[in-house]
């Protein structure tokens, strides 16, 4: 997934310095962003009060856009560095096209993992013909030091463990929840899970204490911590938790985000995610002169071009404002 802004903001982040290390219920509202020719997204993270949750960097929501009669999803080919993308649909398909050869078609809670290591290019684009509905999640998480060079890769993993207790049923996108652990290939403790509820359920998750959390309300009603928490928002809820009560007001569904806070200091900027702005300015040198990240085969049109670098100069800090 692609950060489509043409003057995209320069995002400074991890470092263990602003992590809440004790429960916290801190209601994250979204940004509007237009993405391709007919998709607006909800952007959680970066969010002006937060900027990181564990590894987890980027946050979109969009949908349910009634897409029958429109292109849906149309994102050209573009670059990432030093991170991985997480696509996640509860209705519609995306068909991922990368510079490594991959492509898939990825339904509804099935999991789409890119890994771009040291550089990478893909497309996504909603398929001829596509579902009339379109609604998800596009994610991004940020690669430790040690593992942000690897080699590019695809992952596609359509069948995934759950956990289930009455009224819900959890998809275990990454990491591991209450025993059950994802296929998908993690560099850095994380959890990702998508939570069915039915109405009325009133349930307690199990969670990690030395893990930070974050929820993202997908649809229905669903009381997080007591808190209601509505389509379209992110609900941060910092450290020292052992079990999060959920009430369901409604059918729900809702992403539950977390892992171990990320203790490196990064700088994020367009669709790339670094240590230095010499590293960024690279990156997008190699991007316009077509080095290093390979060729998208099979889209029906040309790369999109990168947005010219800020003028004020590109810092790694801290991971809150």
């Amino acid at each position: 997934m692609s950060n489509l802004d043409r003057a995209p903001v320069p995002s400074v982040c991890g470092g263990r310095g602003f992590v809440v290390a004790e429960p916290v219920r801190e209601l994250l509202s979204p940004r509007q962003v237009r993405l391709g020719e007919s998709t607006e997204v909800r952007r959680l993270l970066p969010n002006l009060g937060r900027r990181m949750i564990g590894a987890w960097a980027f946050v979109d929501h969009y949908g349910p856009d009634d897409i029958a009669d429109e292109p849906g999803m149309q994102v050209p080919p573009h670059p990432h560095i030093g991170l991985q993308t997480v696509s996640w649909l509860h209705e519609g398909e995306v068909l991922h096209r990368d510079s490594t050869g991959g492509l898939q078609t990825i339904g509804p809670r099935q999991l789409g993992l890119m890994t771009s290591g040291r550089a990478i290019s893909h497309s996504e684009e909603s398929p001829r013909p596509h579902a009339r509905f379109l609604h998800g999640a596009q994610l991004w998480v940020a690669l430790p030091d040690a593992h942000r060079h690897t080699d590019p890769r695809f992952e596609y993993h359509p069948d995934l463990p759950t956990v289930t207790a009455p009224g819900l049923t959890a998809t275990v996108i990454l990491g591991a929840l209450d025993g059950s652990a994802s296929p998908g290939t993690t560099y850095t403790p994380i959890i990702g899970a998508d939570l069915a509820l039915t109405r009325g359920a009133d349930v307690r998750l199990p969670l990690e204490p030395d893990f930070e959390y974050g929820v993202l309300a997908m649809s229905g009603e669903v009381h997080v911590d007591g808190v209601p928490v509505l389509p379209g928002s992110l609900l941060y809820l910092g450290c020292g938790r052992s079990e999060l009560p959920l009430r369901a007001e409604s059918d729900a569904g809702i992403m539950l985000l977390g892992g171990e806070p990320f203790a490196e200091e990064l700088v994020m900027w367009w669709n790339f995610v670094g240590r230095t702005q010499e590293e960024i300015e690279q990156a997008r040198e190699d991007w316009m002169k077509g080095a290093r990240f390979g060729e998208v085969k099979g889209y029906a049109g040309g790369p999109l071009p990168a947005p010219e670098l800020p003028s004020v100069p590109l810092k790694p800090r801290g991971r809150a404002r």
